[in-house]
Order: structure tokens, then C-alpha cells, then sequence
């Protein structure tokens, strides 16, 4: 499970050959929760209010390049770091 960010406390992974449809893996503590790519609309699990929010302003500023950290994953190649939120 690459990680591809990491921000106050909230790391950003993907799976290798994940399943549909394209997301991306939040984990905060304890709490975790997969986002869609596409619409990031939470698939399952949960995050606190305040990390959900941060997790979705950046995934917003960065969806090229979660985009491409999927197929990379997809493809079992080495995944792209991405930003923290700043």
C-alpha cells in the first residue's frame, strides 16, 4: 500500500490493483475512509469533519495527479508523490 502524501496527520495511500471505481485511501489515526476520484464522493468508512474537509481540498487541487497515481497503481508501478496540503 504506497502512500503518495502525507498532511497533518492524514496519510494518502493506494492500493496496488485496487477495484473500481478510481479512489484513494484516507487514513487518520484510527479513522480511515476510501474517496472517489471522480466526484470524491466518500465510498465507505469515515474521517473526523475537519481532516475529511482538508482531504477533499486537496484531493480537488490535485485530481491529475490522483488520477495518475491510480493507473499507476493499477499498472504495479512505482507511484508518484503527491503535495501535502500546506
Amino acid at each position: 500500500m504506497p502512500k503518495v502524501s502525507e498532511f497533518f496527520g492524514i496519510s494518502i495511500y493506494f492500493y496496488y490493483r485496487d477495484h473500481h471505481p478510481p479512489h484513494f485511501h484516507a487514513i487518520y489515526g484510527s479513522a480511515q475512509a476510501a474517496i472517489a476520484i471522480d466526484d470524491l464522493a466518500l465510498l465507505e468508512g469515515r474521517l473526523p469533519p475537519r481532516a475529511l474537509g482538508m482531504v477533499m481540498e486537496w484531493a480537488d487541487a490535485h485530481r491529475a495527479e490522483l488520477e495518475r497515481a491510480w493507473q499507476q497503481a493499477r499498472e504495479r508501478l512505482p507511484l508518484d508523490l503527491i503535495e501535502p496540503l500546506k
